[in-house]
């Protein structure tokens, strides 16, 4: 079976989110295909490779040769560095830059990383990436740009503490905000709440919001019941949740002859009055809002539903094992320097960088 490494959380099936990279394919060489060198680069001229434990025997990777490093920037630290944020969260993955190299457009660099894992015979691939020249985007495939950097989130983290507005459960505080971008019509939105509500549990020092992203062109109910949800959430925050639980559990049933009485009934479900939920929705304000909401949502990189942005970190909710999931969240907290409250990992994580 075929195991995944996500190069970026902005790729692939979300962001389109991640670039994808087999461990069962065989090993690339970086750019222009050199042949292996026969020595490690000189000692005189460290490249602070990353470094292989005690357990890794012998080193899986193919020797370092310094004619491949031919860009000045980025520097194979910042290249590490964006990389632990990425992959740090397993502690079975190897990594090692092979390449940082001049491209023909200027200011633009090539990337070139092997990947192993820590296990007997494990194969090794190759992931190729390119930076741009602003240092802070790289292009992971021809139709993804993704942040790039030694701390690649914190833009999106400032921006997503400053305007995720939707309503919230768990903590006030924001130093660990899970914000999930879903919309209502969106039935991979509706598959993911059993998912969201585990992490509630899991994490209880977690902001975890729900940050409306109304798919128009597919979902044509899908603006109108955001709308909703933001006028309940003005009266009740948590009221938000039992009207949203209500929508997604009659999806089928917001189509043009029931869509308006199935919002209504889901606010009276929530304990409110569906006129005057309806009377909020449609003012200029509360469109708006929504409005503001889908715009945040592509300002970031989003354009799928639904996604998880764990402290500026995109993740596709669906994609990734649960268990994964929670990895990376507490990764993601110990880089920032925030208490999860969640019961601690029976083992640490061994970072590799």
């Amino acid at each position: 079976m075929k195991k995944a490494y996500i190069l970026s959380t902005a790729l692939a099936p979300f962001l389109g989110v991640a670039t994808l990279v087999s461990a069962q394919a065989p090993a690339a060489q970086p750019a222009q295909q050199p042949a292996k060198p026969a020595q490690a680069a000189p000692a005189a001229k460290p490249l602070q490779l990353q470094s292989l434990d005690s357990t890794t025997r012998p080193d899986p990777f193919p020797p370092v040769n310094p004619k491949f490093f031919t860009a000045s920037n980025p520097t194979v630290d910042t290249v590490n560095a964006f990389l632990k944020n990425l992959w740090g969260y397993d502690p079975n993955r190897l990594w090692r830059v092979e390449a940082i190299q001049s491209t023909q457009a200027p200011g633009v660099s090539k990337v070139t990383v092997f990947v192993s894992e820590k296990a007997p015979n494990a194969k090794v691939s190759s992931a190729a990436f390119f930076v741009l020249p602003d240092g802070k985007h790289a292009l992971a495939d021809m139709s993804n740009v993704i942040p790039f950097g030694a701390d690649p989130f914190a833009d999106t983290r400032r921006l997503l503490a400053e305007r995720a507005d939707g309503a919230y459960r768990g903590s006030a505080s924001k130093d660990l905000m899970l914000v999930e971008f879903a919309d209502l019509q969106c039935p991979h939105c509706k598959e993911a709440q059993p998912t969201i509500d585990r992490l509630v549990q899991d994490f209880p020092n977690a902001r975890v919001v729900f940050q409306s992203f109304p798919l128009t062109e597919i979902h044509p109910y899908a603006f109108k019941a955001a709308a909703y949800g933001y006028c309940v959430q003005k009266q009740k925050n948590e009221a938000f949740f039992a009207y949203a639980n209500d929508v997604f559990d009659k999806q089928a049933a917001l189509t043009t002859d029931t869509g308006d009485q199935t919002l209504k009934d889901a606010v009276t479900k929530a304990g409110l009055d569906p006129a005057a939920i309806d009377a909020c929705a449609a003012t200029d304000e509360t469109k708006k809002q929504v409005e503001a909401s889908a715009d945040l949502a592509r300002q970031i990189g989003i354009d799928q539903t639904p996604m998880l942005a764990i402290n500026g970190h995109l993740l596709p909710i669906g994609q990734v094992p649960y268990e994964t999931l929670k990895s990376i969240i507490t990764f993601r907290a110990q880089q920032d320097g925030v208490n999860t409250g969640a019961a601690a990992p029976r083992t640490a994580p061994s970072l590799n960088h």
